[in-house]
């Protein structure tokens, strides 16, 4: 079979494509043809970045991946050849990322994909759905499930609304029942979060974005889910809502400066997000998130509000190069191609 893999550090160049044989699985494992292999910033990092040292000496990049069960492993009666899933988390722990025609994973990091979802869709759940799935459910109070009427009453705010993370934030939160604003920053991402179900869209470039978004929630918003803290910490705290949560999930500045003051007035909690660092809640966050597919609330596409920008497996090195240049869209990679 073909896979990719890197030797060392380094910029999208050391990425090849080599041949390996196609993997047993063990016990209560499951072997999936991969279809999609989604692509995520912690790959890039992963890749290329002396603070994340190489954990194997040979490396099959990205966590995520839709296709087909293959084979089971002894033990496993969840699932069954032939059967449709979505994967998340590969290569946490073993070196079976979906940047490959076939891997080999846990049981328990698959789900079932829904008939009508596309394998595109697989491979963009996992970490983007899993980290905004987080960000929904840490305010104090909250629930810590979605589901419809989870977050009724409740007014979310997602900051970068184009992105992966913020078009899963706005499909979830918008599904369990909330109202939901998100900040772009102009108007082609503006059209997108809307596509993706945002009831209310702000240019964060343009104009009082703090009075916009009073405008829709008077009181304030009860959780923000933030793309860059540093960057929009006084954005964040104009518009938080007493005893309100700002959701961290990424870090576009090693440092941010904090109005203490403001900050306890407003009652305000920060929750800073890892995803990799627990299990438990990743587990739930597939199941929810699963539900969500299952009701047609997830979707990917252009007319989602989030394009899809495919390359074969023998271009993975392109593919990851485009994300690092700012692709807006969902980048995959077709082993199958």
């Amino acid at each position: 079979m073909k896979a990719v893999v890197y030797r060392e550090i380094g910029d999208p160049s050391v990425l090849r494509l080599v041949e390996r044989d196609v993997p047993e699985p063990g016990p209560g494992e499951v072997r999936i043809r991969i279809h999609a292999s989604g692509i995520n910033p912690t790959d890039l990092r992963a890749r290329s970045s002396d603070m994340w040292p190489m954990p194997y000496p040979e490396v099959t990049p990205h966590h995520d991946g839709g296709g087909v069960i293959d084979a089971v492993g002894p033990g496993v009666e969840a699932f069954a050849p032939g059967d449709r899933v979505w994967v998340m988390t590969a290569g946490f722990g073993y070196n079976t990322g979906t940047a490959q025609e076939f891997t080999v994973v846990p049981a328990s990091w698959v789900r079932p994909l829904a008939e009508d979802a596309s394998f595109e869709l697989g491979a963009s759940l996992g970490v983007p759905a899993l980290t905004a799935h987080w960000a929904l459910t840490v305010a104090e109070g909250g629930p810590r499930r979605l589901a419809p009427k989870a977050l009724d009453g409740c007014t979310v705010l997602v900051a970068g609304g184009a992105g992966a993370v913020g078009h899963a934030a706005i499909q979830l939160a918008r599904w369990s029942g909330a109202t939901v604003i998100t900040t772009v920053s102009g108007p082609e991402k503006a059209a997108l979060a809307t596509a993706a179900g945002a009831h209310h869209v702000v240019n964060y470039r343009e104009g009082d974005p703090a009075a916009e978004i009073r405008a829709v929630a008077k009181d304030g918003v009860d959780v923000i889910v933030e793309v860059a803290v540093a960057k929009n910490i006084d954005l964040d705290l104009a518009v938080l809502k007493n005893g309100g949560t700002v959701a961290v999930y990424a870090d576009d500045s090693p440092t941010v400066e904090l109005d203490i003051l403001r900050s306890l007035q407003l009652n305000a909690r920060f929750q800073f997000l890892l995803l990799f660092t627990s299990a438990e809640r990743m587990a739930i966050a597939a199941d929810d998130v699963m539900a969500a597919v299952r009701d047609g609330a997830m979707g990917v596409g252009e007319e989602h509000g989030l394009p899809v920008i495919r390359f074969p497996l023998a271009e993975t090195a392109a593919a990851q190069l485009a994300l690092q240049n700012g692709a807006v869209g969902k980048v995959i990679v077709d082993p199958t191609a």
